[in-house]
This record gives structure tokens, sequence and C-alpha cells, in this order.
């Protein structure tokens, strides 16, 4: 057997160093995959809210998992009180949204792992030390102190772990385009020439340059600018955004060209989008708490769209569990539905109608067939009015008392609606003679959001026939109202007030 001597290298040790590396770099890689196959959408960008989700679910699991293994063997007597469990429950639930309000749940928070073991400290901490003094003045005591002790320090250990690979695999996702927010320059010139430099050099790749928009033909703006394709004028902008599925829009048109800001604010008022001005080139200099950031560029945010992130996630939790529960406790009365239609009339019992969903997209959605067979409008070219011939007896009925549209909760559990949105419109709506988006100028605007089965206008009056100019513009104020005040609470306000305001049956034919 061979002897090393203390000045030749130690072959093993030496190899199993980079071995070791390769394996975690391979398990990154691989763990990157799982979370693109899985979370990828159509565009094969990784979808944010599904990632954070998921992220939030990993917490919950691991405080879970170390709050049982806690109880078991530091308060073996408490396991099984369902009041522990309970307990454990509460504080679960507690911390995920204590590290959510810490700010602990977003990407760019997740790229920085280091920082985020003092979010998670405090949000742990606070949350435990909250329900050891809830108990104590209940007379209750949740936990021993050698077992919140345990559960505490376990539970911190394990969820700060967790976010270094995480890390990782937002860094690996990222450097594949994955994870990137897709975005155009709107303003060419020596501006947006040095704002890519910048972003370009900052080498975080966290945006990702689609192109350059510019309404000017000379030479102040070149058909290609640092590397980037001048797309269009800005009145092609909300057709590419929509269609490429923009996440940010940076304008480099200076503060003081303030025309030319509000033609474009005019543009781009209607699109689920950021739009941030670059600060980059201004001599102006506010507070720094007035920017965000964008690597090193300082931005000034001039319009956010409507969710976040984890906003969307709460909206879509809140649709899809009372979707399915409000779908399940309907079922009789649809099938009720189902039946007279069947006897009413000869004909499908469904009516399928192609209908403008979030960001101008054409879905499908469902609804009881409520017209004889051959006058069904698919297109909504003409008004349903009073007594209106092409309406059945059946028709008339759950047309005023909405049971038509019961249906559309198969939209909602498919994702394609919300239970609180604005009411899907079919493409030829018109009120009076004209098309609603020529009457209202900001009416694409109420597409910033998923359409909903319920909403804001449809509780206060607003729904049914829009025979008139003034129907239609109150409903669209109506709309934009509840996508600027967007809550949870909100949400289930309308829905608990919304069968109320179906009693009255009015305007609705």
């Amino acid at each position: 057997m061979a002897i090393l001597s203390h000045d030749e290298p130690d072959d093993l040790s030496s190899s199993a160093r980079p071995r070791a590396r390769s394996g975690l770099e391979q398990a990154i890689k691989g763990a990157a995959r799982v979370i693109d196959n899985a979370f990828s959408d159509k565009r094969r960008s990784i979808s944010r809210p599904k990632l954070l989700f998921a992220t939030s679910l990993a917490d919950a699991f691991i405080l879970v998992a170390t709050g049982l293994l806690a109880f078991r063997f530091a308060d073996a007597s408490a396991a099984s009180h369902l009041a522990s469990l309970t307990w454990i429950a509460l504080i679960v639930l507690a911390t995920t949204l204590e590290l959510r309000r810490n700010w602990s749940y977003s990407i760019q928070a997740l790229r920085l792992p280091t920082e985020q073991i003092g979010k998670i400290v405090k949000s742990t901490v606070t949350v435990f030390c909250v329900a050891a003094g809830a108990g104590y003045l209940i007379g209750f005591s949740p936990f021993e102190p050698l077992t919140g002790t345990v559960w505490l320090m376990s539970a911190i250990a394990l969820i700060a772990a967790l976010r270094f690979p995480l890390a990782s695999v937002l860094e690996s996702l990222t450097d594949a385009g994955r994870l990137v927010r897709r975005t155009v320059i709107i303003g060419g010139g020596p501006d947006a020439e040095t704002l890519i430099s910048t972003l370009k050099d900052d080498n975080r790749k966290e945006v990702s340059i689609l192109g350059v928009f510019d309404d000017r033909a000379d030479e102040r703006s070149a058909d290609s600018i640092n590397g980037y394709p001048k797309l269009g004028t800005f009145d092609q902008l909300p057709a590419f955004c929509r269609n490429a599925g923009v996440d940010l829009m940076i304008v480099t048109v200076p503060m003081t060209a303030e025309n030319r800001l509000m033609q474009i604010l005019q543009l781009l008022f209607t699109l689920p989008v950021d739009i941030r001005i670059s600060a980059l080139s201004s001599k102006l200099r506010l507070s720094s708490r007035a920017y965000s950031y964008i690597g090193r560029v300082p931005m000034l945010a001039l319009m956010d769209r409507p969710l976040t992130d984890w906003d969307r996630v709460i909206k879509n939790i809140e649709d899809r569990v009372l979707g399915t529960l409000l779908f399940l406790l309907a079922a009789p009365v649809m099938a009720l539905v189902a039946l007279a239609i069947r006897l009413d009339s000869k004909g499908p019992i469904l009516f399928k109608q192609r209908r403008y969903g979030f960001n101008n997209e054409l879905i499908e959605v469902y609804k009881f067939r409520s017209m004889y067979t051959d006058k069904t409008d698919a297109t909504a070219s003409k008004l349903v009015t009073k007594d209106d011939p092409r309406v059945t007896p059946v028709g008339r009925f759950i047309r005023k008392t909405s049971l038509d549209e019961l249906p559309q909760l198969l939209n909602v559990i498919k994702g394609q609606m919300s239970l609180v949105g604005p009411r899907p419109h079919a493409t030829e709506a018109k009120a009076s003679s004209d098309l609603y988006q020529t009457v209202v100028g900001e009416y694409f605007a109420r597409h910033r959001m998923k359409p909903g089965v319920t909403g804001w206008a449809q509780i206060n009056g607003w729904r049914g026939e829009t025979d008139t100019h003034e129907k239609i513009q109150r409903r669209v104020e109506a709309d934009l109202y509840y996508i600027d005040n967007w809550s949870l609470l909100f949400d289930l306000y309308i829905i608990a007030v919304t069968p109320f305001a179906l009693m009255t049956g009015k305007n609705a034919y």
C-alpha cells in the first residue's frame, strides 16, 4: 500500500471537493428543472405567484413538522391533545402571515437569503411570544417553555436553511431566462441608451429587455439602441404588451415633457403592467424613499399592476376554494335549472359565449341557455330588453334572478374568471348603438383583472341592460374603483351582499 508523504497532494480529499461541488450544482439544476416544469406558464416563464405559494407551503410544512416533533419529544403528554394541535395550526398560520408582512415572500427578497435570516427570526419570535402571552391571559399554556424553545429554534434553523438552496435555484432559473421581468423601454435617444447600458452592466439579469418604443422617426431615435430594436410607436404599445406578456415598462421620457408623458399614460393605463420612470438621467434628486431600484437604476413608480404576486396568490386561493365550495352548494339548484330548460324548449342546456377576459384575452364563458336556440346571439350585438321575444319563459326567470350565470363557477374553477371582478362583456356589446370601448375611453382598463361572476358594479345596481351611455360609464367607474381598492375583505363583502342585490332584479331582463 502506497504511503503519501507530507509534501504530496492528498488526491482523495482534493478530488472529493470538486465532486461534492459538482453534486451540489447538479442538485440545484435538478430542482430548477422541477420548478421550471411545475410552474412554467404558456410563455415558458416561471409563475411568480405559484413559486411564492410553494415557498409559503414549505415554510408551513416545516413549522408543522417541527411543532409536532417538539411536542412529541419535549412534552409527550400533550402531543395528542386537540388543544395543542389547534395551537400548532394557529401558530403556523400566524407565522406565515407575519413572514409575508415582513416581505419574506417576494422574488427579490428570496434572492437574498442572508437578509432573510433576520426577518425569519423576527417573525417567528414575535408570533411565539404573542402566542405565549395570549395563552397566559386566557389561563391556558399553549406549550411548555422547553417545548416552545425546541420548536422555535428548530423552525428558525430549517426555514433559514431552506432559503439558501432556494436562492441558488432562483439564480439558476434567472440565468436561464425563466425568472426575469419582460421589459420594454419607452422613449429612445441618449437617455434610453444610458439606461440600457447600466442595466446590462449591473449583471443581475432581473429584466429581459425586449426592445424600445418611440414616436420619433428622426435621428433622435435610431432603429436600434444599444443592440435592442425599435419595436414601434406608442400607438402600437398596447397590442404588443398584451401579445408579448410584458411585465414592466420603463419610461425614459423626461418628467419635464409633461404632454408627452400624459399621451403615453393614456395608452398604458389599460394594461396590467408595472410602469416606472427612470431617474438615472434626471437632475432632480428626491428623498431616497421616493425611489425603488432595479439593479442600480433609481426608478419612480408611476403605476403598479392591480395585484402584486402575493395578492394574486390570495385571490387564486379564494377563487379555487370558495369557487369549488359554491359550485358544490349550487349543484342541486343547477340541476333543477337544467331540467327546467330541457322541458321548456329544444336545444342545449348550456350556452357558450366569447367574452373579454384578463388582459383582453378572449375566453368562452358558460351560461344556462335563456333564449330559443335559433335566436341566440353569440356576440351580444343586440341587447336583451324587457319582454324580448328571443327569451324563453324559463329564460326570463333565470335571467331575472341571475341563475343563468351559475355555470360560470366552472370558469372560476378553471382559472379563467374570478368570483369577484368586472363582469365579462361580449365582444360586440353595445350601449345604445355604440360599442362599449367607443363610449368609455377607460373601458379596456377593466381587463387589468380577471372578470368576475359578481362585482362591485353589480351590487350597486349597475347590472343587466346597458341601453344608454351613462349606464356603461357608471359600470366602468364602479369596476375601476374595485380594481384600485381590491382586498380580500372587499371581495368577501361583495360575495356576501350579492344574494341581496339579486333579489331586486333591477335592470335584468
